[in-house]
């Protein structure tokens, strides 16, 4: 796990590891670049789930950085013109074309052993390997644009300085943030403040008449 980032910071509330992807990104939500070495990706794939935990990542390298940031690219173009209704989805010819090339790629080998007690725990077949990696994020993006439930739910969240996807999986589609704890918190209290401004204007205005 990378210094300094936790799992939990990871856990962006999007709902599939290919919006995940995207969310680690310069201008998502205000923030800076989060894949910035190969320690944050290593960390980032662990608290995602793609690999178990406890596996090796020693081979993930710059060049695996490039290569994820490649795709996220690829994956944030789609899904911005699949939110547009299609309309800009020309300017995505390229992105889709290179996403379905590594989809097209076999994903990680998986195996059941057993763990400590002799509860059956999950592992890789083998060392990771950056292609298959990225073949299981590219399938995941491929997935949810061709499920139309899925695809319905896609969501860009509604708070100021995040840009942030999410699938939107609420009882009567009415979830308007990546996150309530954070981006939702944040609006609820920039309300609060709206409200207590103007209430104070209004008696400031009601003091100053002398009628």
């Amino acid at each position: 796990m990378a210094a300094g980032k936790s799992a939990y910071d990871w856990r962006f509330g999007s709902g599939r590891p290919c919006l995940d992807l995207v969310a680690t990104g310069t201008g998502t939500s205000g923030a800076c670049e989060l894949l910035d070495g190969a320690e944050r990706l290593a960390d980032w794939l662990l608290a995602t789930g793609l690999v178990p935990n406890g596996t090796h990542l020693g081979a993930v390298d710059d060049s695996w950085v490039v290569r994820f940031r490649q795709l996220r690219t690829g994956v944030e173009r789609l899904l911005t013109a699949e939110i547009g209704g299609g309309r800009r989805f020309e300017g995505a010819l390229d992105a889709l074309e290179r996403v379905n090339a590594l989809a097209a790629e076999p994903p990680p080998g998986l195996r059941a052993v057993r763990g400590t007690g002799g509860t059956l725990i999950r592992t890789l077949d083998g060392d990771p390997e950056c292609g298959a990696l990225l073949a299981a994020v590219a399938r995941d993006a491929v997935e949810l644009l061709t499920d139309p439930v899925a695809r319905a739910g896609l969501r860009r969240c509604e708070a100021d300085n995040c840009r942030r996807l999410y699938l939107d999986t609420s009882r009567g589609h009415r979830r308007r943030w990546c996150s309530s704890e954070v981006c939702g918190n944040r609006e609820r209290v920039a309300r609060h403040r709206r409200r207590v401004a103007a209430a104070a204007s209004v008696t400031a205005v009601a003091d100053a008449d002398p009628a």
